[in-house]
């Protein structure tokens, strides 16, 4: 895959390094891959910033391009994009009480009593008497906006207790990296000392696995972002032609 320095992605992209820095500072391009001191850029980077330039040369505004990005990031189809932006959230509401009723629930996210419980299950929600203490308002709040732009709220929970299981099998793989080494015939033998050390170097697994975890999911994650906005810059074309045709 090719790669680019600022100065470079700048020349085959025709944006200059000081609009790339304000599009990363904006948070319309995802930030460069930093190996010591130099950042490196990837063609996911240069099909984002022509995509950035063909929706500025078709008017749209910086906070739009913004929001199409957030829908694409959440799975939104193109025709969920186009439509109104919704009314603020009633979760917004819960921020400071950190509590919601069931009926709540029911009117702001559709919940069926399964949703309801997948929420619980994923720690978002906690009975709390006749209400739910809210674990995630920020969550909460993200999921009744793509509701009400027509996604199921069991579908998106559903992914997430799938994702949960997923990334409790990748922890896995990265701890036995230590236990398979370690974890044989010696282990009964192990002094109290050498179990510390040991817990010690497990707990070096993490930041690593981490990062390794972290940087992976970024990177397909601005793929289908990029594929998605493809998508739209696409039919905002095709439309804008036909729209240009019939007047």
């Amino acid at each position: 895959m090719t790669e680019y320095r600022i100065n470079e992605l700048a020349e085959v992209s025709g944006v200059s390094v000081r609009n790339i820095r304000v599009y990363q500072d904006r948070g319309l391009l995802p930030p460069p891959e930093l190996r010591g001191r130099t950042g490196w850029y990837s063609e996911e980077h240069l099909v984002r910033l022509n995509l950035i330039a063909r929706l500025l040369d078709r008017g749209y505004t910086f906070a739009t391009i913004s929001e199409l990005l957030i829908a694409a990031q959440h799975g939104m189809k193109v025709e969920h994009m186009l439509r109104a932006a919704p009314k603020p959230g009633r979760i917004r509401s819960f921020k400071r009480a950190a509590t919601i009723t069931i009926s709540e629930l029911r009117k702001s996210l559709g919940a069926t009593d399964r949703a309801i419980s997948l929420s619980q299950k994923l720690g978002l929600l906690a009975k709390d008497g006749a209400h739910y203490a809210v674990r995630s308002p920020e969550v909460l709040e993200s999921a009744e906006l793509l509701v009400k732009q027509g996604v199921d709220i069991e579908s998106l929970l559903e992914r997430w207790v799938r994702v949960e299981s997923d990334l409790s099998d990748v922890a896995s793989s990265f701890v036995s990296i230590i236990t398979d080494r370690f974890f044989d015939e010696n282990l009964p033998n192990l002094s109290e000392k050498s179990m510390s050390e040991l817990a010690e170097l497990i707990a070096t697994v993490r930041p690593m696995a981490y990062q390794i975890v972290e940087s992976t999911f970024s990177k397909a994650l601005d793929a289908e972002i990029s594929k998605a906005i493809g998508e739209a810059s696409t039919y905002f074309d095709e439309n804008g032609e036909s729209d240009e045709r019939e007047s």
